[in-house]
C-alpha cells in the first residue's frame, strides 16, 4: 500500500500535490547541476511525478554528512545558469548586472551554522542569501503562530553561536519587526548579566533552552527580579516534556507574571536550516504539535526499522528534504528523532491554522543506550523516558543523568547515577525512595545512586554559563586506555550507593 492511500485527509492530497511538483522542478534546476554529491548518485528528476516518488530518492545520514560535507554545497556552474529562462528574461529587462547581482545572492555563501558536535566533530552548513531570507520568512511565520504581536520585547537568551536557534530567533524579531535583545546565553553575560537583562527590559517573552531559562527565573525568584510583562517563554534545543512546562510556568508566577504564561516549544535542527513552534494551547489542554512550512520542505514520517513511510498520525522516525534551499542541502536527511503522533493534516484546534503539523513527543534514538548492566547481556534503555520521568516528578528541580563504570574500569559493570536538585520539604530518604521506585515502574531500572544538591551545585554539574548546551544526560564511561573524568560525587555521597546493582 503506497503512502498517499494512507493519508486520511484530503488537505493532505493536495499539499503532497505541490511538494511532488515542487521537489521535482528543485531538483532540475537546482540540486542535480549543482551538488557534487548528489550528480555522483545520479538521480533522475523525471522520476518524481507523485509524492511516493520520493522514494526513490536514497536517504542521506549523519555520518554521510560528516564524511563529506563539502560534497553537499552547491556550487553553481555558470554556464548552467546562463541557460536558465529566468536568466534570459532578467538579462533583457534589468541587465547583465542584476542578473550577476541575482546569481551572488542565491548561491554565495554568506553565513554558516555548525551541529554542536557533542559525540563528532562539528559539522558546517553553508547559508546564501536565498537561505537567509528563507530564515527570515520561516522565522517571521514562528512568531505569527506564537501569538506574538510588534509591541512585544524579546529577551533572546540563545548562546551567542555558529547555531541555527541564535540566528533564527535572531531573524524572526528582525523581520517580525519587534524589539529583541541577544544576551548571548549564560556564557556571555552569565546569570547576573541575564538577570541585569531580565530585570532592564521587563520582556514580554523569553527565548531560550528549558533548563538555562528555568535556572535563571528560579534565580530571578531567589533575588527578587521581577518579570511583571512575561506572557511567553518560547523554547529550542532540549525536549519540553509537561513537567517542564509546569515548573516553568509556577516559577514565572513567583516572579510575577500578570496571568498564565504560554509555553512554545520548538523544533528543528541544523541539517534543515529551518524550525517549526507550537501554537498557544490552553489551560487543560495538550499542545497541538508544531506547524511545519510545506513550502519550504518536505517532513516524512517513516519506520526506523524499514525506512518505509508509515500513514497519517502513526509514530516514526522525522526524515527532511528542502525544497528551496541553497548552501548546504541534503535530501531525504535522517534525523533520528522520533515523533509519537505522526504527521497530521487537520486544522489546529488551537490556532485554527490549516497545514502539516507534527504531533507527540519528540524522542532520540541515541538516548537510547546500551548499559551492561549483567555479566551476561547488555540492555538497552531509553533515557529519553527516564528524562521525562524527571521532568514530570514533583519536588525536583534541575536533574542530570550520569552513566558510569563500577570503580571506573572499562570492563567492569555500568551504574546509573541520578544527580537531583530537591525543591520542596520531602526528606531526602523519602524522596530518594519515591524517585526510585518511579524509575524503576517505568523503565525497569534501579539507579544506583540518587545524590542531591543545592542550585548552584547543580548549575555547576550541568555545565550552565561554561556548556552550549546544559548536559543533563552525561555519558562518563571511560574506554579502555582512557582517564576517567573525575566523580562528582563525593565520600560521603558514594556511602549511600544502592546496594542493589542497575
Amino acid at each position: 500500500m503506497n503512502v498517499e492511500s494512507r493519508m486520511r485527509s484530503p488537505e493532505a492530497a493536495g499539499i503532497r500535490k505541490m511538494q511532488a511538483a515542487r521537489l521535482r522542478r528543485y531538483l532540475e534546476t537546482t540540486v542535480l547541476p549543482f551538488s557534487a554529491y548528489y550528480r555522483k548518485i545520479g538521480l533522475d528528476p523525471g522520476a518524481i511525478r507523485t509524492f511516493d516518488d520520493l522514494r526513490r530518492i536514497p536517504f542521506t545520514t549523519k555520518a554521510e554528512v560528516r564524511e563529506s560535507s563539502r560534497d553537499f554545497v552547491l556550487i553553481p556552474d555558470k554556464a548552467v545558469l546562463a541557460r536558465r529562462p529566468s536568466t534570459l528574461l532578467r538579462a533583457l529587462v534589468s541587465g547583465r548586472e542584476a542578473v550577476q547581482d541575482g546569481f551572488e545572492r542565491e548561491f554565495r555563501p554568506v553565513m554558516l551554522t555548525s551541529t554542536t558536535g557533542r559525540s563528532s566533530d562539528p559539522v558546517p552548513f553553508v547559508y546564501t542569501g536565498r537561505d537567509i531570507a528563507n530564515l527570515r520568512l520561516c522565522g517571521k511565520r514562528m512568531m505569527e503562530i506564537a501569538g506574538a504581536t510588534r509591541e512585544m520585547r524579546l529577551l533572546n537568551m540563545f548562546p551567542f553561536a555558529p547555531h541555527l536557534a541564535f540566528w533564527l530567533t535572531h531573524y524572526a524579531g528582525t523581520e517580525f519587526g519587534a524589539f529583541i535583545l541577544s544576551t548571548g546565553g549564560g556564557k556571555v553575560m552569565g546569570t547576573d548579566g541575564n538577570l541585569r537583562m531580565l530585570d532592564k527590559i521587563k520582556p514580554d517573552a523569553i527565548v531560550a533552552m528549558p533548563t538555562f531559562a528555568y535556572h535563571v527565573l528560579q534565580e530571578a525568584v531567589t533575588q527578587g527580579v521581577t518579570c511583571p510583562n512575561l506572557k511567553k517563554i518560547v523554547l529550542g534545543g532540549e525536549k519540553v516534556p509537561a513537567g517542564m512546562r509546569t515548573k516553568l510556568r509556577e516559577l514565572a508566577a513567583q516572579a510575577g507574571a500578570p496571568g498564565r504564561v504560554d509555553i512554545h516549544a520548538t523544533y528543528g535542527f541544523t541539517e534543515s536550516k529551518l524550525a517549526w513552534v507550537e501554537a498557544a494551547a490552553p489551560e487543560g489542554q495538550k499542545p497541538s504539535g508544531y506547524h511545519l512550512h510545506p513550502d519550504l520542505g518536505i517532513i516524512e514520517v517513516v519506520d526506523p526499522k524499514t525506512g518505509e513511510p508509515v500513514g497519517e498520525g502513526e509514530p516514526g522516525e522525522i526524515v527532511f528534504t528542502p525544497l528551496d534551499a541553497r548552501g548546504s542541502v541534503v535530501l531525504r536527511y535522517r534525523t533520528g528523532d522520533l515523533i509519537s503522533g505522526g504527521i497530521v493534516y487537520s486544522r489546529c484546534p488551537h490556532s485554527g491554522r490549516e497545514g502539516p503539523r507534527l504531533v507527540g513527543e519528540i524522542s532520540r534514538v541515541s538516548e537510547v543506550r546500551e548499559l551492561h548492566i549483567d555479566k551476561l547481556k547488555g540492555t538497552l534503555v531509553d533515557f529519553n523516558r527516564l528524562e521525562h520521568i524527571l521532568d514530570d516528578f514533583p519536588g525536583i528541580g534541575a536533574w542530570q543523568i550520569e552513566l558510569r563504570k563500577v570503580n571506573d574500569d572499562p570492563l567492569d559493570l555500568d551504574e546509573v547515577i541520578l544527580h537531583i536538585e530537591k525543591t520542596d520539604t520531602t526528606e531526602e530518604s523519602k524522596l530518594r525512595e519515591r524517585i526510585g521506585a518511579a524509575v524503576v515502574a517505568g523503565l525497569e531500572l534501579h539507579p544506583n545512586l540518587i545524590l542531591f544538591h543545592d542550585a548552584d551545585t547543580m548549575r555547576r554539574i550541568q555545565g550552565v554559563g561554561a556548556q552550549l548546551k546544559e548536559q543533563r544526560l552525561v555519558d562518563h564511561r571511560p574506554k579502555a586506555g582512557a582517564t576517567p573524568p573525575k566523580p562528582a560525587a563525593t565520600k560521603h555521597e558514594t556511602e549511600e550507593r544502592h546496594e542493589q546493582p542497575v
